[in-house]
């Protein structure tokens, strides 16, 4: 698995990748999705491919994981960044909770 500096440029390489698709955790209904396309994901209907965690150096503000998601159902690439830690909001480290137990082993 490659290591990135910054989130911006785990985000940049994933674009590269063909990662293209900016998904959002949607609490209320236990899902992932795209607000431009209005595609929403299960987490039966996606797989994480790869995962990077990203610790502030001085700001526990900063820790942040980038997914990179795909889905074979609906043939799409995307990526989904969420923080955790102190600030994480308890609703969305739930929903991760739930999308890790789907990652590729």
């Amino acid at each position: 698995m490659k290591s990135y500096d910054t989130v911006t440029e785990a985000m940049t390489d994933l674009n590269k990748l063909g990662y293209t698709i900016d998904f959002s955790i949607l609490t209320d209904k236990e899902c992932l999705v795209c607000h431009l396309t209005a595609t929403e994901l299960s987490p039966d209907d996606f797989e994480i491919d790869h995962f990077y965690r990203f610790e502030g150096d001085s700001d526990p503000g900063d820790e942040m994981i980038v997914y990179a998601i795909s889905s074979n159902k609906n043939n799409l690439k995307g990526i989904v960044v969420n923080a955790y830690g102190v600030y994480a909001d308890n609703a969305s480290s739930a929903i991760v909770k739930k999308l890790n137990m789907h990652r590729k082993q």
